[in-house]
């Protein structure tokens, strides 16, 4: 052992050990441990249990399915959303998933008092701006600044993507939501902390021909107070709407605009300026044929014209 003095005896001993190759073997020390080393991304917190984030997840799949028909349905082009990712980030990361030229809404809820955030990319504002006005959308439209005008009419595109989303919400949660107001991407960085756990729920909208994505955010103080709707049995209760006539009832309230359309005729420019007081256009139809009723230039179904009091009517017909 070490620090031990050996006797002449012991020391001779070893000596004739070592001629007959019989030396004493090393005492065997144990392997050291290896120290653990876990990774921690701090970059995505876990606030959010899984079920919750399931159940969120859930929640907007049933907000993807009929926010696709009554988009649809208002824009008068096909629209559809669905749900591609969520993940837990911090705020910062999380608002940094949309583009510096989004058009984010801040969405508060009632009556718990929190607040939460939709963005949207500019591609898809601009397209439904030009819808909502009127235009045909059959030309990509050229990225600019928003007007003034430009805002009033983003900001019913964002309350026609809140009525749908304030309907899930309400049904899983008790929670309404409502538009506080239309802010630039950079305006809305301070809304939450910058390391502020927040869930990021990526959508995607296609639209003819282009595909835009939305973000919404939900820093988790906003979740907190519902957090319980969303978590075991009382979750199970608002389980996901998968029955058509929920989506059916979710879109039955919309207002369209129906035409009753006699004959239609395409023409050259130069003719239209043509036109004057006095002149036939005549349309290729015959009037036995009855008035076509359309509903965003689909046929929906065959009238007869006539009256009801001093008002014009069409009479469907089988």
């Amino acid at each position: 052992m070490s620090g031990a003095v050996m006797s002449d005896d012991a020391v001779a001993a070893l000596v004739e050990a070592a001629r007959r190759g019989e030396l004493p073997k090393d005492e065997q020390r144990p392997t050291p441990r290896r120290s653990r080393i876990r990774k921690v991304d701090f970059t995505r917190p876990a606030k959010f249990t899984s079920d919750q984030e399931r159940r969120i997840g859930r929640v907007l799949d049933t907000f993807c399915r009929t926010a696709s028909a009554r988009l649809a349905a208002e824009l008068r082009m096909p629209v559809e959303l669905e749900l591609i990712n969520s993940a837990q980030l911090t705020w910062a990361n999380a608002h940094a998933l949309l583009p510096d030229e989004s058009t984010c809404a801040i969405i508060g809820t009632r009556p718990i008092g929190t607040r939460m955030m939709l963005g949207a990319e500019q591609p898809l504002v601009l397209a439904a701006i030009e819808r909502l006005m009127g235009g045909s959308g059959d030309a990509p439209v050229a990225e600019r600044k928003l007007t003034e005008i430009d805002a009033v009419v983003a900001q019913l595109f964002f309350q026609r993507l809140l009525h749908q989303l304030s309907a899930v919400f309400q049904d899983a949660a008790g929670i309404e939501l409502e538009l506080e107001s239309i802010e630039g991407h950079r305006d809305t960085e301070q809304m939450a902390g910058v390391s502020e756990p927040t869930l990021a729920a990526t959508i995607e909208v296609r639209h003819d021909p282009l595909a835009s994505t939305i973000v919404l955010l939900l820093p988790h103080p906003a979740f907190a107070p519902m957090a319980e709707a969303f978590t075991g049995a009382a979750a199970d209760r608002h389980a996901e709407a998968t029955d058509p006539a929920v989506v059916e009832a979710a879109v039955s309230a919309v207002d369209l605009e129906v035409h009753a359309e006699v004959g239609a005729v395409e023409l050259p420019i130069e003719a239209i300026v043509a036109i004057a007081p006095g002149d036939v256009v005549r349309l290729g139809a015959s009037a036995s044929a009855g008035v076509s009723l359309t509903v965003g230039g689909v046929r929906v179904a065959l009238g007869a014209p006539g009256r009801v009091g001093s008002h014009r009517a069409v009479q469907v017909l089988p």
